[in-house]
C-alpha cells in the first residue's frame, strides 16, 4: 500500500485471496534443522501439531538423499550454500594476503562472513566446491531489450555478414518459411553496401520460392504495411525501409508471443546467460514491463535480478501507480523499478544519429533528433520529481551534449544510452555530473569500418570508453541484445582487445581488464544492490588475446541456481 491521503490514520483491507508456501528446510545447517524438529517433535501446548515436524522430516531426509547422491555436502539447485570452497580471489586494489591461494567464502544469509584458507575452517552446511577456480562479482548487462530466447533467434535468417543488398535478399530467398508464413532476416547493415536494397529487389528474390504464400496474400500483406498509422507505416523513401519508430514498432511486433510463450522464451535466454556469470539485466523493452515481471514472478522466475525500463508514452501511468526507481515488485527485491528510457536520435547504420557534422555525400544529413532539447528538459523533469531516474539514448555528439545539458538543468540522475560520438568538452560531463555512460562495446567492434567510413570527418570521438574511464566516468556494459549477444565475457573481449577474428586492434584504445570487469557489475544508483558471485575458470584477467564468448560460470548467489562446467577463454 503507497500514497494514502494526507491525513488518513486507518484503512479497512479485505483480503480476496491468500497464498500460503512452505517454508520446511529452515536454510540452517543440518544439526540445527534437526535440533528444531526433535523440540516440535517433542513439544507441548496448543499449537503443538505432529504433523508439522513430520514433514519437515520428509522433507530435511529428501534434501540429505540429493546431497548425497551429488558428492557428500555438495550444494544442489534451489538451496541456499553456506561456504563457496576452494576458490581464488580476483580484482584490482586488493588488501587481503591470499594472491592466489585457494581459500573458502564462509556465507551467512547469503552475506560474506568470512574469507580463511582453504579447509582452514570447518565447513558446515551446503558447499559449492569451486574446484580451484577464480569467484568474481556477478556480472550485469546494463541494456538489453526483452531477453529473446534462443529459439526465437534460431528462427531467423542472421544478416550481419551480407556485404550487398543483392547478397542479402538471395539470403532471405533461401530463409525458412515460419508457421505464420513470414521469413525474419536480422542484423543487416546497409551503410556501407554497394547497390541499394529495394522493395522490389527483395519481392523479387522471395517470390520465387514455390513455397511463398500466393500473390494475394503477398499484397494484403504489403497493404497492411504501408497503411498510415496507427494501422501500419509510411516508408521513408521509396525503397521501403522502415526507420526509427516504424522500425521498433516492426520489432515490437515481430516479438510480440503470447504471454505463455514470451515467458519461456526470456527464462530460456536468461538461464543461458546466468551460466555465463550473468546474475542481472536491465530490461529496457519497448513495453509496459511491469506487469510482465509480475506475471514472472507469479510464476516462479527467479533465475536473475531484473530492473526494468519505462518509456514515455507510460510514464504518467507509472507516476500515478507510484512506481519510484528502485521500488521491488516481490518480497525478495529480485525485480525492481529502473529508469525513464528516452531515445532521443537515431543511429550509426542509418546515418541518423544526430551530429555535429554532416554525413558524406550528404551535405543536408546531420542526423536527427526524435526528441527535441526542451522536450527532453521537461521529461527529464517530470520523471525526476516522480521518483524516476533517467536513461537516454544518444548516440551521435549532438544528441550527447543535449542529453549532458538536461541531466545538467534538471538534476535528473541515471545514464546516456550508448554515447557513440561524443565531443571532447563532453568528455568529463559524464563524471562531472555523475551519469553514468552504458556503452556497448561489441558494437565498436561491429561498427568499426562503418564509423572510419561515415564518422571520417566526425571532430568529435567515436566509442570514446578509454577517455571515459580516464576521464572518471561511470561506465556499465550491456550488449543491447538481441542485437548483440547476451554476453558479458564477449563485451568486456571487445572493450580490452577492440578487435576480433585476428584483425588489428581499432585504434588501440583498449580498457585494461579490471576496468572492463568493473564496468560489467552492477551499479548502485537508487537501487539496493545485493552482490552475487559467479566462480570462473580459468583467471578472468589473465592475457590471452582471444574473446571470452561461451564462457560459463558455476555461481553462488542467495541460492544455486545451476552447476556446470566452466568455460575457457579469458577476457584478457
Amino acid at each position: 500500500m503507497r500514497r494514502l491521503e494526507q491525513g488518513t490514520v486507518g484503512f479497512r483491507l479485505t483480503p480476496t485471496e491468500v497464498v500460503a508456501k512452505r517454508k520446511l528446510s529452515q536454510n540452517k545447517p543440518d544439526e540445527v534443522v534437526d535440533t528444531i524438529i526433535a523440540e516440535l517433535e517433542s513439544g507441548t501446548g496448543a499449537y503443538v501439531d505432529p504433523r508439522l515436524p513430520a514433514e519437515m522430516r520428509r522433507a530435511h531426509e529428501a534434501l540429505r538423499a540429493a546431497r548425497s547422491a551429488a558428492g557428500g555436502g555438495v550444494v544442489i539447485r534451489g538451496e541456499r550454500p553456506d561456504i563457496v570452497a576452494n576458490v581464488r580471489l580476483t580484482g584490482a586494489g586488493r588488501l587481503d594476503p591470499f594472491g592466489d591461494d585457494v581459500v573458502d567464502v564462509h556465507l551467512a544469509n547469503g552475506v560474506i562472513a568470512d574469507i580463511a584458507p582453504a579447509g582452514a575452517l570447518a565447513r558446515r552446511g551446503a558447499v559449492v566446491d569451486g574446484a580451484g577456480g577464480w569467484i568474481i562479482p556477478g556480472l550485469w548487462d546494463h541494456h538489453v531489450h526483452g531477453p529473446v530466447g534462443p529459439h526465437l533467434v534460431a528462427q531467423r535468417e542472421d544478416m550481419g555478414r551480407m556485404a550487398s543488398a543483392a547478397s542479402a535478399a538471395a539470403a532471405m530467398g533461401r530463409a525458412p518459411v515460419l508457421a505464420d508464413g513470414r521469413r525474419v532476416g536480422t542484423g543487416f547493415r546497409d551503410a556501407l553496401w554497394p547497390d541499394a536494397p529495394t522493395l522490389e529487389m527483395l519481392d523479387a528474390a522471395t517470390e520465387r520460392r514455390a513455397d511463398v504464400p500466393d500473390q494475394r496474400r503477398r499484397a494484403q500483406r504489403v497493404a497492411e504495411l504501408r497503411r498510415l498509422p496507427p494501422g501500419g507505416f509510411r516508408p521513408l523513401d521509396p525503397s521501403g525501409m522502415l526507420r526509427e519508430e516504424p522500425a521498433f514498432e516492426i520489432s515490437r511486433r515481430l516479438n510480440a508471443a503470447d504471454p505463455a510463450t514470451s515467458d519461456v522464451l526470456v527464462g530460456e535466454a536468461l538461464a543461458a546467460a546466468a551460466a555465463r556469470g550473468v546474475v542481472g539485466v536491465v530490461d529496457l523493452d519497448m513495453a509496459w514491463n511491469a506487469e510482465a515481471w509480475a506475471r514472472r514472478l507469479d510464476a516462479g522466475f527467479n533465475t536473475t535480478r531484473i530492473r526494468f525500463g519505462i518509456y514515455p508514452p507510460q510514464l504518467e501511468r507509472a507516476i500515478a501507480e507510484g512506481l519510484e526507481t528502485g521500488d521491488a515488485l516481490d518480497a525478495a527485491g529480485l525485480v525492481r523499478v529502473g529508469s525513464l528510457k528516452v531515445i532521443t536520435d537515431g543511429s550509426l547504420g542509418t546515418r541518423t544519429a544526430a551530429c555535429s557534422h554532416a554525413y558524406p555525400g550528404d551535405p543536408h544529413n546531420h542526423g536527427i533528433l526524435t526528441v527535441p532539447p526542451d522536450e527532453l528538459v521537461a521529461l527529464l523533469t517530470r520523471a525526476t520529481g516522480g521518483g524516476l531516474s533517467c536513461a537516454v539514448h544518444a548516440i551521435g555528439d549532438l544528441a550527447n551534449s543535449h542529453a549532458l545539458d538536461a541531466f545538467a538543468a534538471t538534476g535528473a540522475t541515471g545514464t546516456i544510452e550508448h554515447a557513440q560520438l561524443v565531443a571532447h568538452a563532453d568528455i568529463p560531463r559524464f563524471a562531472r555530473l555523475g551519469i553514468g555512460a552504458s556503452v556497448q562495446p561489441e558494437h565498436a567492434i561491429d561498427d568499426r569500418d562503418l564509423t572510419d567510413a561515415i564518422w571520417a570527418q566526425q571532430t568529435a570521438v567515436p566509442y570514446p570508453l578509454r577517455a571515459l574511464a580516464d576521464a572518471g566516468a561511470n561506465l556499465l556494459f550491456g550488449s543491447d541484445a538481441p542485437v548483440s549477444p547476451l554476453d558479458p565475457w564477449a563485451a568486456m573481449a571487445a572493450a580490452v582487445h577492440r578487435t576480433r577474428d585476428g584483425r588489428p586492434a581499432w585504434r588501440r584504445a583498449g580498457l585494461d581488464a579490471g576496468t572492463a570487469l568493473a564496468a560489467s557489475r552492477p551499479s548502485s544508483g537508487r537501487s539496493p544492490v545485493r552482490r552475487s558471485c559467479p566462480v570462473m575458470s580459468p583467471e578472468p584477467r589473465r592475457r590471452r588475446p582471444r574473446p571470452a564468448r561461451g564462457r560459463r560460470a558455476r555461481a553462488a548467489r542467495g541460492r544455486c541456481r545451476r552447476r556446470s562446467s566452466p568455460g575457457a577463454s579469458p577476457i584478457a
